[in-house]
């Protein structure tokens, strides 16, 4: 995987992407970091382009990285993330969206490939997750994921 530089504040579109009855949401799943041995999952989403609208950010990511759309697609917070990787700091304004994808990637066996060639599995985390023993990130996304039941029949 390429080094990512992460001296600047980068800014995020990223999507909560529920399946259709909103027990669950798509993810990516990293490698182990010095952070996250077991590592970690990620919201679906990426960096938004110089004098690219954060909105026409996640439809372009989503459609780089899983040839899919996005249905009903719902701004829902900005927030800032500050993290660390592998002991370096790193530091993201987050527009937070939610979503369908169309189509849904499969329930086994999905992945995605970043703009650096990666090639990460996407795996269906549940939407109530106190028993998954990997994070969410960015943290600030999940109490979002959380009340996902709460505003997921109103969009």
């Amino acid at each position: 995987m390429a080094k990512i530089d992460r001296s600047h504040i980068r800014v995020k579109a990223m999507l909560v992407a529920s399946n259709d009855d909103t027990t669950a949401h798509a993810v990516s799943l990293h490698p182990p970091t010095k952070e996250n041995p077991y590592g970690y999952h990620r919201l679906i989403g990426g960096g938004v382009e110089l004098g690219e609208p954060h909105r026409d950010a996640i439809v372009r990511e989503v459609d780089e990285e899983l040839g899919a759309k996005i249905r009903d697609l719902t701004f829902l917070a900005t927030f800032e993330s500050i993290f660390r990787i592998d002991g370096v700091l790193g530091h993201e304004i987050v527009f937070l969206y939610g979503g369908r994808l169309d189509p849904h990637p499969a329930l086994s066996g999905a992945s995605l490939t970043e703009t650096d060639g990666s090639v990460l599995p996407v795996v269906w985390r549940p939407i109530h997750d106190d028993q998954e023993s990997l994070p969410l990130y960015p943290s600030a996304s999940v109490a979002w994921v959380h009340s996902l039941t709460d505003w997921g029949g109103e969009r």
